[in-house]
């Protein structure tokens, strides 16, 4: 029984699902982006893109994880947690478009 209240308590401790897939998805997108852009790939988002040439890759990228934080932010002030459940989604096919391009381009290189 004790064990059951340990666990329930740790669990009350941690942030809901929703926003640890958020912050995995966040620190995942941004490495796979980071590692495209090092293979040579391009940024393909039309607000990034013009901040990599005034401040690089890293600060340019960031910028946008930190646009991302604080959207997300201000979707649970506003109660619409909803939102970030459903950009979830969004990130998740953006990590694995990533994914796929950094394959191509590594395999490309061995043929």
């Amino acid at each position: 029984m004790q064990n059951v209240l340990i666990a329930e308590r740790t669990r009350a401790l941690l942030p809901p699902a929703y926003l640890q897939a958020f912050v995995y998805l966040q620190l995942l997108d941004f490495l796979t982006t980071m590692i495209g852009l090092r293979l040579g790939l391009s940024e393909a988002s039309p607000s990034i893109r013009p901040l990599i040439e005034p401040f690089g890759i890293t600060l340019a990228v960031a910028f946008g994880k930190a646009i991302a934080f604080g959207l997300a932010g201000f979707c649970l002030f506003t109660r619409r947690e909803h939102i970030i459940r459903l950009i979830n989604y969004w990130f998740a096919s953006l990590v694995v478009w990533n994914m796929m391009l950094i394959i191509i381009v590594l395999t490309r290189d061995l043929s």
